[in-house]
């Protein structure tokens, strides 16, 4: 069973609804252990003690904030609720907003927000009031040491708790300093319509799942290849140097071109749905007809 983030509940007006928050992601990266070369033996990572030069036991790690150089302040676990039990126990819902004012560059991090057995009508009254009133609800969270913002956003038959990053850590355009000028040059109502042509030939239900990180899954093969053959590494082909690419010419071919290669692509992505579709219903009526 998962274990919980974060325990407390929801602050909905005077209502307050128990709840445990999970992690909505796995973790993408691949883990590499650090090996010596030379007899391939796992390297160790030991937490030294500055002054002693000896090793430190997890057991005997404390965290310390240095309020004055070489001056410290020691804080246990339970010190961080202490300085605000309120905070890190509640998410305090602040305000309601339409769906679609989340910005997606707010975006950061989501979770699953679960109802313990408590809070469950609690929970769906919230959860079925933002449905209805097509709103997602603002609210403030402190996890693991750190104030978040957050929107609780419904979400099939529960909520997600969607961490949000703060405005002051959004940059600007204009503070990339670029020194050329990418403001909208002018484009012609042939280039706008041929683009739109492309954009209709694009267009397509949104099939996550359809999708993979090809470069992971390849790398995870060729790791399985090695372990199996014991081959020794292979020196990749190498690749030419990337420059700035040549500026396009003729823009409208490229477009035309793009339109043809993506509506074939698209005939093929339905043709695949189709059949999917057709399978389904046939599997469907076998389990009917087996039922019956």
């Amino acid at each position: 069973m998962a274990r919980p983030l974060w325990k407390g509940s929801i602050s909905f007006g005077l209502v307050t609804i128990p709840v445990h928050v999970y992690s909505a992601t796995r973790a993408r990266a691949l883990r590499f252990r650090q090996l010596d070369r030379h007899d391939k033996s796992p390297i160790q990572e030991k937490r030294i003690n500055e002054a002693t030069g000896k090793e430190v036991l997890w057991d005997d790690i404390v965290k310390g904030y240095e309020y004055e150089e070489d001056s410290f302040v020691i804080l246990e676990p339970e010190d961080f609720e202490r300085a605000n039990v309120k905070a890190t126990e509640t998410i305090e819902i602040m305000q309601a907003v339409p769906r679609d004012a989340l910005e997606p560059e707010y975006l950061e991090t989501p979770h699953f927000i679960v109802p313990t057995k408590a809070g469950v009508k609690a929970y769906h009254l919230l959860r079925e009031t933002l449905l209805r009133t097509d709103r997602l609800a603002i609210a403030q969270i402190v996890m693991r040491g750190h104030q978040h913002l957050a929107a609780l956003i419904p979400h099939e038959d529960v909520m997600m708790l969607e961490l949000l990053r703060f405005a002051f850590e959004l940059k600007s355009v204009a503070d990339l300093d670029l020194d050329y000028d990418i403001s909208s040059p002018e484009v012609r109502p042939q280039e706008i319509e041929m683009a739109q042509q492309l954009v209709a030939a694009l267009d397509a239900p949104w099939q996550p799942k359809q999708y993979r990180d090809e470069y992971r899954d390849d790398l995870l093969a060729f790791i399985e290849r090695k372990a199996k053959s014991g081959d020794k590494p292979v020196r990749g082909v190498g690749r030419k140097e990337r420059g700035e690419p040549a500026e396009v010419v003729d823009i409208m071919e490229l477009l035309k071109q793009s339109v043809g290669e993506a509506r074939k692509r698209g005939g093929a992505r339905r043709e695949g749905s189709t059949r999917q579709r057709s399978g389904t219903r046939k599997r469907s009526g076998t389990r009917e007809r087996r039922a019956s």
